[in-house]
């Protein structure tokens, strides 16, 4: 349940992709004008989290999941008979923005349940959500073949109101129990521990470096197949979802291992294999040898950087205890923040090879090692250690 409303972001975002041609047309507009929805989305959605994260420290998760997804529903119907692309953009945002309340609070339900094994629960919700991006597209097609463009948004508000009723009937958790304590904090107050508490900061850089990959290789990855390695789009839609079958492994190998070895433990191996992985993929491509030795190198990377993100988010939630809403917040934002930035970074850099990407995912996870320095001693040693 969780996991499916942590999955309303990715299927929001990539479900309409197919149609983004069809809603020019019909509001007479060009595609460039209209995939400006997607930065809107993105905007709406770092802002809702930045708003509801300490909110829900304040008055209980519960009430936040039950407005974010009766808001998302009521957005999604009215995106569906929008009359113009300027309302069409307006619900855009504020479908991300009131939608943001039901996710920002999950990564917090799942430190409630799993405990000092929240990594092995991160895991899991990952695993699930990566289905989301890999199938959203498809399904959008496939709508479009019984309908117009409509129906997507009508098809996302009737999947909102099937969690809503989930969530009312089935969502009983004890932090949201009458009486349960929450945070006294002031809004401000909420990120000023956060972001003062001893020892986050090292991870939330490592998270926060470890997307700067993660989105290097979504903005470039269609470019180095299909531009330098001249692969079709088939092939190329192969290739992208054997790296997403590397992201889903590496997710089921950690939740087997972090229980006996630890999120700390785990952060580290996982930065070693990357940085290995990540030289041997500037190698090849500076080299300039066949696209399948590109292939081959970045499988590993990949699952590397689904392990690290993983763990570096759940130790940071696990430093908190009645302030997860607004860890989540920050590191949704600073994610977000900076995978808009790949793009730019990547054009600055640009050479026409497949290069510039492989170094800068190299250059974030030697820096992602980096961090670990400066998390004090244990980071080997201590399997139970959070």
């Amino acid at each position: 349940m969780l996991a499916a409303i942590m999955a309303i972001t990715p299927l929001t975002i990539d479900m309409y992709l197919p149609a983004m041609a069809i809603i020019a047309d019909s509001f007479h507009s060009d595609v460039t004008t209209v995939q400006q929805s997607l930065s809107v989305y993105l905007a709406g959605y770092s802002i809702g989290m930045l708003t509801f994260g300490p909110l829900a420290d304040r008055i209980g998760r519960r009430p936040l999941v039950i407005a974010g997804l009766s808001g998302f529903m009521l957005c999604s119907i009215g995106l569906a008979l929008s009359p113009s692309l300027q309302l069409f953009m307006i619900l855009r945002f504020v479908q991300a923005f009131i939608g943001a309340a039901a996710t920002v609070v999950i990564p917090g339900y799942i430190k409630e349940i799993y405990g000092e094994n929240t990594a092995k629960g991160m895991s899991y919700v990952s695993l699930i959500m990566m289905l989301a991006p890999l199938l959203a597209p498809s399904i959008g097609s496939l709508i479009l073949g019984f309908g117009h463009w409509p129906l997507i948004f009508i098809i996302l508000a009737i999947y909102a109101g099937a969690l809503l009723l989930l969530v009312s009937l089935k969502l009983k958790m004890a932090s949201d129990a009458k009486g349960a304590p929450h945070s006294t904090q002031s809004f401000l107050g909420n990120y000023r521990i956060v972001l003062s508490r001893p020892g986050v900061k090292p991870y939330l850089a490592s998270g926060l470096l470890c997307a700067l990959a993660f989105f290097c290789y979504l903005t470039a990855s269609p470019f180095v197949y299909m531009e330098v390695f001249h692969l079709s789009k088939s092939l190329f839609a192969i290739l992208f979802s054997c790296n997403v079958g590397a992201l889903a492994i590496a997710n089921i190998l950690n939740s087997r291992l972090v229980v006996r070895f630890g999120p700390r433990r785990m952060l580290a191996v996982a930065t070693m294999t990357g940085t290995v992985s990540a030289l041997a993929l500037v190698t090849v491509n500076l080299l300039g040898l066949e696209y399948y030795w590109t292939v081959i190198t970045l499988a590993p990377l990949m699952g590397s950087m689904g392990i690290m993100s993983v763990n570096s988010d759940a130790i940071v939630l696990m430093k908190f205890k009645q302030e997860t809403g607004t860890a989540t917040a920050v590191i949704g934002t600073l994610r977000f923040g900076i995978g808009a930035m790949a793009g730019p970074i990547l054009a600055f850099f640009y050479t026409g090879t497949a290069v510039p990407f492989a170094a800068i995912m190299l250059a974030a996870i030697v820096l992602i090692g980096v961090c670990q320095l400066f998390t004090g001693p244990g980071t080997l040693k201590s399997p139970t250690a959070p």
